[in-house]
């Protein structure tokens, strides 16, 4: 695949984990181990089989996790920078023959910055939802959340263009919704 395809492949899993953090390592491993994904050598680490074991675990302790009204609204407190971590690493695990400089560069820029977009205006609708029904749409919120990460990572993996194109255009509205809330709020 070409290095544009890649490193988009890298953001658009990155949009992803700012839904849901593990998902789309553990569909990243699940690509990697099945031969439809080939991470940069310093990331081939992900495609194993304990990687695939611990991703798989996490995913449910953090979907799980984000079902216990007071313990999602703790989550979003530390998801927003873990979120970014991730998507740096996603999208530099994407990257290869390239500069290290401009390989980490493009990580934390776009990787982390799709990560922490989707994560921020997550954690603003989950306190929307919080502040406006005690908690009680919390659950939706977090199905939503989850089902858009899977289907994105998945897609990415498996249908790269699709998964890209669904991952820009949520990137998209999150982004005019967050630039609108921020004009009514001043």
């Amino acid at each position: 695949m070409g290095l544009a395809l890649m490193i988009l492949m890298g953001i658009a899993l990155s949009a992803s984990a700012g839904f849901r953090i593990f998902v789309p390592f553990l569909v990243l491993s699940i690509g990697t181990l099945s031969g439809h994904i080939t991470l940069s050598p310093d990331f081939a680490w992900i495609g194993t089989w304990p990687a695939l074991i611990c991703f798989g675990v996490a995913t449910i302790l953090e979907i799980v996790a984000y079902y216990v009204p007071w313990l999602d609204n703790l989550l979003d407190t530390i998801a927003v920078p873990a979120a970014i971590v991730a998507g740096t690493v996603l999208t530099a695990g994407f990257i290869t023959d390239i500069s290290p400089v401009l390989r980490w560069s493009l990580a934390i820029v776009a990787g982390g910055g799709a990560a922490g977009i989707t994560q921020g205006v997550t954690t603003a609708v989950r306190a929307m939802s919080s502040g406006l029904t005690a908690g009680i749409a919390n659950p939706v919120v977090s199905t939503v959340e989850t089902g858009t990460s899977t289907v994105v990572s998945v897609l990415t993996v498996v249908l790269p263009i699709v998964g890209i194109s669904l991952a820009i255009l949520i990137l998209l509205i999150l982004l005019t919704r967050f630039i609108r809330r921020r004009r009514i709020l001043t």
